[in-house]
């Protein structure tokens, strides 16, 4: 007989489901047929970096056609990663059930370790994120208030055409030494606060605003003032004040891990008069960096000689940007979202937090991370992120991935699994407030993605796909928008919209992916769209922190549930060119999308999706 003797993501294999606090009492139970003649079972588990531990199952009862029950009870003190598998036993060998592929475990010698997050009983995230939706913002390139500032920083080009094409103009050597500005600034942004909080937005999360020579300011040069070209502290402080009376929190982008080149810290290039670290070993703030030849030799981001690397161990460093944390906060920063945060060691990251959350115990924290954060490995050390200590969430690469690839591909057979993979490895809280992009300045823009049915990567070299598009292409990439943005605004977290995606913006790879948002432009069906999708999120709390419930996954369609708070939301997405009728799980769901429902039969058109609601049973 074909039988699954476990699966971690049902609950009477495993519960309670998913991540779990320190000291709950977790059953573990396995299914076996009595053909097999087990005689005895073993729980072997371990926390990550010690040693297994061997708990006896014990037999439970014999169930429906041939089947046996086993099961133990297992209570984890510490945080940390828990790994396991069972050992059975019968008259002739030992065996083992080991995860075979997501959930799923099998009996064989060859599969790997199951594995579940225990993180701190007090672990809490910010609710004012939850069930919003947020907005990211490149500063130069949303909104230009009109007013003139100084820009007597670095080589900087101002542009007075906005909405042209990005400058693209690497040197000789591929380095690009001339960066030009639009001028998007704070007050820019201000003006546009009516517009976002129509979209539904409840929180905005701006790329990097301290002085910078470049446009994108991921080189800072000082954390303690903002770029002259978007305002000063007094314009930032205003436009923080007037988000919150809309309901709007701001977060900064927290560029930590390294410094510019041409900074007061560094100072390689003189800007800063004779000290820096790069001219004076004496300067304050050498030992923040590592030399390995001073001056000329010394470590720096992925080998860019202009962002030196900082040693975020050093006390010195720590305590200056605890005030840097202080500072910002005190004047309306509502949080932070840390720039390669898989680059930030555990000591730096543990004041982080303690310094944000005395300021604001509501202050949110979120770690750029492309990969799995509950597993992370990086510079050969497993990561905690998420158990308690350091990051609220982070960006949900994983989902994107999905996403990106199930519009694409058109194949659904693997997507429930690798959403609720996320959702049983993070604690809740932390996938209550997941930062669900599905495009951001490190991506070429959503629509050509689509349009295209390409992943464009952001490679340097002479030749650069600008985003240029067909006519075709342009619709197809629009129709797969609206698309993926249903199931973006449906699945556990907070939606993040990449600036002007919402309007049409199409882009290629940086710097074409960075283009001014289209004012005069814009495409009004999507911004409806967004709008709907956004207004969808604030009437129904499910939203918030529902569950998410698998349905179904398979022939070019997929349907998964949100359950809780006395409501139950389906999203039904077909990927297929034609259309189909969807047998719903069961009858009484209404269609929020104007599509066709007959008892439980859904007909829904090709490349499309459907979300319906219905009263919790």
């Amino acid at each position: 007989m074909d039988f699954i003797p476990y699966n971690s993501s049902y609950t009477y294999h495993k519960f309670p489901f998913g991540a779990v606090t320190q000291g709950t009492e977790i059953t573990f139970r396995i299914i076996l047929p009595k053909s097999f003649g087990c005689n005895s079972a073993v729980l072997r588990i371990r926390r990550d970096g010690e040693y297994s531990d061997n708990i006896p199952m014990q037999w439970e009862r014999n169930e429906g056609y041939g089947e046996e029950w086993w099961k133990v009870t297992f209570t984890p003190g510490d945080t940390g990663l828990y790994f396991y598998r069972f050992c059975i036993f019968n008259s002739y060998s030992e065996n083992f059930i080991t995860r075979s592929s997501g959930s799923i475990g099998l009996i064989s010698c060859e599969g790997g370790d199951f594995f579940f997050t225990v993180y701190d009983k007090d672990f809490r995230t910010p609710d004012r994120i939850k069930g919003s939706v947020i907005y990211q913002i490149f500063p130069d390139r949303f909104c230009y208030s009109g007013e003139e500032k100084s820009a007597d920083f670095g080589e900087r080009i101002l542009r007075d055409d906005w909405g042209a094409k990005p400058r693209w103009s690497p040197d000789k050597d591929g380095r690009i030494t001339k960066y030009d500005f639009f001028r998007g600034d704070f007050k820019g942004i201000e003006s546009k606060l009516g517009y976002l909080k129509s979209l539904g937005v409840g929180c905005i999360y701006l790329n990097p605003i301290f002085l910078a020579e470049s446009n994108h300011r991921y080189d800072t040069a000082d954390y303690e003032v903002p770029d002259p070209l978007l305002g000063t502290e007094e314009d930032f402080s205003r436009l923080c004040k007037k988000a919150k009376e809309n309901g709007i929190d701001i977060i900064l982008d927290g560029v930590f891990s390294h410094t510019g080149a041409n900074s007061k810290y560094f100072n390689k290039n003189g800007a800063f008069g004779d000290g820096g670290a790069y001219n004076d070993k004496n300067s304050p703030y050498y030992p923040w960096y590592k030399f390995s030849e001073y001056p000329d030799k010394y470590d720096c981001w992925w080998g860019i000689d202009i962002l030196p690397e900082v040693d975020e161990t050093t006390d010195s460093y720590i305590e200056y940007i605890r005030g840097i944390l202080r500072k910002w906060q005190g004047l309306g920063a509502s949080g932070w979202r840390l720039d390669v945060a898989d680059e930030l060691p555990d000591k730096f990251l543990d004041a982080l937090r303690e310094e944000v959350k005395a300021n604001d115990s509501e202050a949110l924290i979120i770690g750029e991370v492309w990969e799995d954060a509950s597993c992370k490995i990086s510079y050969g050390e497993r990561r905690r992120y998420l158990q308690g200590r350091q990051l609220d969430s982070v960006m949900n690469y994983p989902f994107a991935d999905a996403l990106v690839w199930f519009a694409v591909s058109g194949v659904a057979e693997r997507f429930n699994d690798r959403i609720n993979e996320i959702c049983e490895n993070y604690p809740k809280c932390v996938l209550d407030c997941l930062m669900n992009h599905i495009g951001t300045h490190d991506t070429c823009r959503i629509l050509n993605r689509l349009g295209t049915l390409e992943g464009y990567s952001a490679e340097y070299g002479e030749k650069r796909y600008d985003g240029e598009m067909t006519e075709e292409e342009t619709a197809r990439g629009k129709r797969l928008l609206k698309f993926v943005s249903s199931m973006q605004f449906t699945l556990p977290g907070v939606p993040c919209i990449y600036y002007g995606d919402e309007a049409g913006a199409s882009g290629g790879v940086d710097p074409y992916n960075r283009g001014c948002y289209p004012y005069g432009n814009e495409d009004e069906d999507l911004l409806a769209h967004y709008r709907f999708l956004g207004k969808l999120r604030k009437e129904h709390p499910v939203f918030k922190d529902g569950s998410f419930v698998p349905v179904s996954s398979c022939l070019g369609c997929v349907a998964y549930e949100r359950q809780g708070r006395g409501e139950r939301i389906i999203t039904v997405a077909n990927r297929n060119p034609h259309p189909i009728v969807y047998t719903l799980p069961c009858e009484g769901f209404e269609s929020l999308t104007g599509e066709e429902v007959k008892g439980r039969d859904l007909y829904l058109d090709g490349v499309s999706a459907a979300i319906l609601v219905k009263s919790s049973d």
